[in-house]
């Protein structure tokens, strides 16, 4: 496995896929943000809601967000490798604020505790392997 592949995760919120990816050099995950868009909003095109929430942002003077994000290449739902907005936790908490949305709060704290969960395995590795396994044996 290179090191691309192994960088890149899918993580869980909620019965939700959050496609994800680890910077090494700068020790941050990066979370799609349609993905996250689609789990606070329901919408049926989070990424179009995702294209109008920029424009609005743009517009009010929220640049800064906006121009954090980061086009990586994730995994689409059509299987194929496509450029896709990212955020840091920090951004992406400044953009859930921007979200009305009733999982706003209780996705923060599960933002906030899996990006914690991979500096822990950094520091100590064990925890990865008894993660995994009890994700493992939780499926069956």
């Amino acid at each position: 496995m290179g090191k691309k592949s192994k960088n890149k995760a899918i993580a869980i919120f909620e019965g939700s896929q959050i496609r994800r990816y680890w910077d090494e050099d700068k020790e941050l995950w990066y979370f799609a943000v349609s993905d996250v868009v689609a789990v606070l909003t329901n919408s049926v095109d989070p990424v179009a809601y995702w294209r109008k929430l920029k424009e609005r942002l743009l517009k009010e003077g929220g640049n800064e967000t906006v121009t954090k994000c980061h086009g990586l290449k994730m995994v689409a739902p059509d299987g194929k490798m496509r450029i896709t907005d990212a955020a840091d936790t920090e951004v992406m908490l400044r953009l859930i604020q921007s979200i009305p949305s009733p999982n706003a709060e209780p996705f923060k704290l599960w933002l906030a505790r899996v990006g914690y969960e991979r500096l822990e395995e950094t520091a100590d590795p064990e925890l990865a392997i008894d993660r995994a396994l009890k994700t493992y044996l939780q499926k069956g």
